[in-house]
């Protein structure tokens, strides 16, 4: 039996649901169990390849995201605690902890690995499917944690998915483009790939006195990967039509001059109006024009989840989007057969109208400028790698150890770099 008879592939894992932070924490994986309620009882499944229903793509790409794919970004140490830590045995390594940063945002959850092995092999497996032509777009809602990294949890994150798929994806890829529309800088992924022309990042987010802080729009990368690194950083308030004036044409202008192989969106929605966290002020329709906009340019595209902490919103967007991926119009009333509708009254639609910051005091045609200007210093498609070729017999192991080490020795020259650049 042929699965992949559908340009969009869909990847949900039922336990996903099952994990739990706290009852008080705002991250809440049981958005991603009712995200997969709709998009089933919208009837959205039949138009796409759902992967965890095949045993044959499980045991393919699924069953082999185990501790050794981890530790392609990730250190040993930092996965090998994570392997063995519990609620329970947690006073046991309190030292450890502590280094690596397990603090109250990033509690020892119970079945810790089972959790970070079921999302990153969405996001793995996802460009598997991406890389071997199965599909034109791949959606992993559980993936897209974006703030973990190589020997730390920070901001909910513990495994970053992001780095993970897009280093499967350089075993095929010459060029991939990370674009993250979360409110939260995506300081993970940009950390990892500071230093390469081959990953360039593009972040749209709140700046200034907000986690996790960094994200400055002269964060442009270092050494080879100078000018690949695109930050916008944003004020609150941040509405449907700003986000089209900023994000079309630096997209437009990356398309151009980068020429990305690929693509991996991650589509946090802690960006959409009245999140428990956020600050912005967009609507599902608004944050759903970011998906609509890249899927004009004909390139693959990985869409992953991230933030988003008001429960009845995240479900709603991230249907809207699967149902955009599909080109498949879903009507805006919730489905009477979804167990989950107590949720969404009382109006029990799919958009919402509660927008309720003001406008952005906005100051986006300098930044946009300076960022145009940025991206017109770099040759169009100039990564280059000795072998190229399509199918999973062809790859290439990518080791990036030694770029992701480099990073931390270069860390106090960038610093020193970019403070003599803002004096200037």
């Amino acid at each position: 039996m042929n699965l992949f008879k559908q340009k969009v592939t869909y990847y949900y894992d039922e336990e996903f649901g099952t994990f739990n932070y706290s009852t008080t924490h705002p991250m809440k994986p049981l958005r991603v169990a009712i995200t997969d309620d709709l998009v089933g009882h919208y009837g959205l499944k039949q138009y796409m390849n759902c992967i965890v229903q095949d045993q044959s793509f499980v045991q393919t790409y699924i069953k082999r995201v185990d501790e050794d794919v981890l530790t392609q970004f990730h250190s040993e140490e930092y996965i090998d605690l994570i392997k063995i830590i519990t609620p329970e045995n947690k006073c046991q390594h309190e030292d450890q902890l502590y280094r690596f940063n397990f603090m109250e945002d990033c509690p020892v959850l119970d079945r810790l690995f089972d959790f970070c092995l079921c999302q990153t092999s969405g996001s793995v497996g996802a460009a598997c499917v991406i890389a071997d032509q199965k599909s034109n777009i791949a959606i992993n809602w559980s993936g897209g944690l974006h703030h973990a990294k190589q020997s730390e949890a920070s901001g909910f994150c513990y495994v970053n998915d992001c780095v993970l798929g897009i280093l499967e994806l350089l075993k095929t890829y010459q060029r991939v483009l990370y674009i993250d529309i979360d409110i939260h800088h995506g300081d993970g992924v940009e950390e990892a790939f500071y230093l390469t022309d081959r990953v360039m990042t593009c972040s749209f987010h709140k700046f200034k006195e907000y986690f996790p802080g960094t994200g400055h729009i002269d964060d442009i990368g270092h050494d080879k990967g100078k000018y690949y690194a695109v930050n916008f950083p944003l004020n609150e308030g941040l509405n449907d039509d700003s986000i089209q004036l900023i994000f079309k044409p630096v997209i437009d202008s990356i398309m151009e001059n980068f020429r990305p192989d690929v693509v991996m969106l991650q589509g946090g929605t802690d960006s959409l109006s009245g999140d428990r966290l956020g600050c912005f002020n967009l609507s599902i329709k608004g944050h759903g024009s970011c998906t609509e906009y890249l899927k004009k340019f004909n390139v693959p595209i990985i869409m992953v989840g991230g933030g988003g902490y008001t429960l009845r919103n995240v479900p709603r967007c991230w249907t809207y989007e699967t149902s955009l991926a599909l080109n498949v119009p879903i009507p805006d009333n919730i489905p009477d057969e979804s167990d989950y509708k107590v949720y969404f009254g009382p109006e029990y639609q799919i958009t919402f109208t509660n927008l309720q910051y003001g406008g952005i005091e906005f100051k986006g045609i300098f930044r946009e400028k300076h960022i145009l200007d940025n991206l017109k210093q770099i040759q169009p498609g100039c990564a280059q790698i000795d072998h190229y070729a399509i199918g999973k017999e062809s790859r290439q192991k990518v080791d990036y150890q030694e770029l992701f080490s480099s990073y931390n020795d270069k860390r106090e020259e960038m610093q020193l770099e970019q403070n003599q650049d803002q004096q200037d």
